[in-house]
C-alpha cells in the first residue's frame, strides 16, 4: 500500500498504539522467534502491507520515511530506558568513504523515521508485546551536529585503512556496531589488505534512552550546554570550558564556591560537585542529558606528587555465572568499554600518601577517553579468556595465613586490566560456578595503564 501523505501514514501507525502483535500478525511471523527482525517485520507486512526488503532507499520511499521497530523497558526506577541499539544499515568500506554526511547511507536512511515502540517484559509472552507509542523523529540540528562528527570520525578511520580499528566508543550518538553471525563476519576495505568486521550504522542504545524518554516522560533530562552550542563545538572543547576556569582549586573550596557539604565520605560528592560546576542543578553528573545520550560515565584519578598513581581503577563486578557462557561482544567486560566513553576527572595530592592521614586533592584536569579497538581485541580480549579458562577449569583457592589468594589473572597478568577483590568486607562473597565462595571480584584497569593514557595526549 502506498501511503500519499506523511499525515496519512502517521494516522495509521497512530491507530496501532495498544495493539498486540499477536492482533497484528497476519502471516504466522511471530511464531518464528529465531528470528531478530521478526517483530519488525510483522509491522511491516501485516500492518502497513509492503514486502520485506533490505534495499538502501527507506521504507516508504515516497515519503522518505524509514519504520523502525524498537523496544524499551521500564526500570526499577520508574524510568525508561531503550533495551538495546536501533541498528539501521550495514555498512559498505568500500564506498561509503566518497560520500558526504548529507549524502551518506546513513542519513538515506534516517533523516525521517517513523518509530514505533513496544515495551520489553521478560514475563509477557512476544506476541501480547503491545506498541506503545508511534511517532515521526526528526533529529534536532545540535543532535545532527554530534551524528555528522561520528560519521566523519568513522568515516576517517575507513578512508586511512583502519575500517578494522572501528570501535563503538569511538563516538558519541551514531555508532559503528558490530554486525554479523560471528568472527567471521568480515568485509573488505579500502586501503588495506586487511579485513575488517562487519560493522552497522547504529544510534547507541544510550542516545536511544534520551529519545524515548523525550516522547514518554514530561521530565526531561538537565542539559549543560547551550542551545546550538554543539552545533559549532564537540562535547570535549565545551566540558573543557567550563571545566577549566576551576582548574587549580582544592576540592573543598570549590565545594563552598557551589554551596555543598564537603565530605570526602560521600561517594556523592564528587559527582554532584561535577554537575554543580557544569551550571546544571542535578546532583549526579551521570544524570546529565549530554552524558546519558552518548554513554558517558566518569571516573576519578587521584595523582600522586610525583605523578604517579597509587591506585587502580575498579569497574564492574563479575559474574561468574555469566563469563563462561557468554560470548565475547555480548560480554559484560567487552560492553564495559567496547561501547562506553569515560571522563576522567583528575585530581592531584600536594602531600605524599600516609595511612589514615585525610589529603585534601586539587582539581587538575579533564579527559575523555575510550579503549582503543586494538586494546579491546588484544589484552582485554586475552583477560576475558583467562577468566574463563580459570573459572571453567576451577578457581584454586589458596590460604596463606588470614588470608586467600586465588589464580584468577591478577595485576601482573598484561599492563592493562587484571581482577582483584572488590568487596565491603572479607565475608562479602559470591558463589562460583563449582561450589565454592570467593571474595566478590571486580574488572580493573591497571594504574600504570591509567597513567599512560594521562600523559598520551
Amino acid at each position: 500500500m502506498i501511503y500519499e501523505t506523511i499525515e496519512e501514514l502517521m494516522i495509521k501507525a497512530q491507530a496501532a498504539e495498544g495493539k498486540t502483535f499477536g492482533q497484528i500478525d497476519t502471516t504466522g511471523r511471530i511464531k518464528n522467534l529465531r528470528s531478530k527482525g521478526t517483530l519488525g517485520n510483522i509491522i511491516e507486512e501485516s500492518y502497513f502491507g509492503y514486502e520485506i526488503n533490505s534495499v538502501s532507499k527507506p521504507d516508504f520511499e515516497n515519503l522518505g520515511v524509514e519504520l523502525k521497530v524498537t523496544p524499551f523497558k521500564k526500570n526499577k526506577n520508574g524510568t525508561y530506558s531503550a533495551k538495546e541499539r536501533l541498528v539501521l544499515n550495514i555498512i559498505d568500506y568500500m564506498n561509503e568513504f566518497k560520500l558526504t554526511f548529507e549524502t551518506s547511507s546513513f542519513m538515506s536512511k534516517a533523516a525521517k523515521m517513523l518509530i514505533m515502540l513496544y515495551q520489553y517484559k521478560p514475563d509477557v509472552e512476544i506476541n501480547d508485546y503491545q506498541i506503545f507509542k508511534a511517532f515521526l523523529n526528526d533529529f534536532s540540528e545540535e543532535d545532527l551536529a554530534v551524528m555528522r562528527r561520528d560519521w566523519e570520525t568513522i568515516v576517517t578511520k575507513i578512508r586511512n585503512g583502519e575500517a578494522h580499528l572501528i570501535s563503538e566508543a569511538d563516538t558519541m550518538y551514531l555508532s559503528a556496531s558490530t554486525k554479523g553471525a560471528n568472527k567471521l563476519s568480515v568485509r573488505p576495505q579500502p586501503y588495506s589488505a586487511l579485513v575488517a568486521k562487519q560493522r552497522a550504522f547504529s544510534l547507541k542504545a544510550s542516545y536511544m534512552t534520551g529519545l524515548i524518554r523525550k516522547y514518554l516522560t514530561p521530565e526531561h533530562m538537565e542539559s549543560f550546554s547551550k542551545k546550538g552550542e554543539l552545533q559549532v563545538k564537540s562535547l570535549e572543547e565545551i566540558l573543557n570550558e567550563r571545566f577549566k576556569p576551576h582548574y587549580g582549586k582544592r576540592v573543598d573550596r570549590l565545594c563552598t564556591e557551589v554551596g555543598i557539604k564537603y565530605n570526602p565520605s560521600n561517594k556523592s560528592m564528587i559527582p554532584h560537585l561535577m554537575a554543580r560546576l557544569l551550571g546544571v542543578k542535578k546532583n549526579d553528573i551521570n544524570e546529565i542529558e549530554e552524558f546519558s545520550k552518548a554513554n558517558i560515565k566518569f571516573k576519578t584519578v587521584g595523582r600522586e606528587p610525583d605523578n604517579s598513581i597509587r591506585e587502580h581503577m575498579s569497574f564492574k563486578k563479575v559474574n561468574f555465572d555469566t563469563v563462561i557462557v557468554e560470548e565475547w561482544e555480548e560480554s559484560e567486560l567487552y560492553q564495559l568499554f567496547a561501547e562506553q566513553k569515560y571522563l576522567f576527572l583528575v585530581f592531584r595530592y600536594t602531600e605524599s600518601y600516609k595511612p589514615k592521614v585525610k589529603r585534601i586533592p586539587y582539581f587538575e584536569g579533564i579527559k575523555l577517553w575510550n579503549m582503543p579497538q586494538q586494546t579491546i581485541e588484544g589484552e582485554l580480549y586475552d583477560l576475558w579468556m583467562q577468566l574463563r579458562k580459570v573459572v571453567d577449569e576451577g578457581v584454586e583457592l589458596i590460604p596463606k595465613g588470614k588470608r586467600v589468594f586465588n589464580n584468577l589473572p591478577g595485576p601482573s597478568f598484561n599492563g592493562v586490566s587484571h581482577l582483584r577483590p572488590k568487596a565491603s568486607n572479607g565475608k562479602d562473597k559470591t558463589l562460583l560456578p563449582d561450589g565454592q565462595w570467593i571474595t566478590k571480584q571486580s574488572y580493573w584497569l591497571d594504574r600504570e595503564f591509567i597513567q599512560k593514557i594521562l600523559y598520551d595526549e
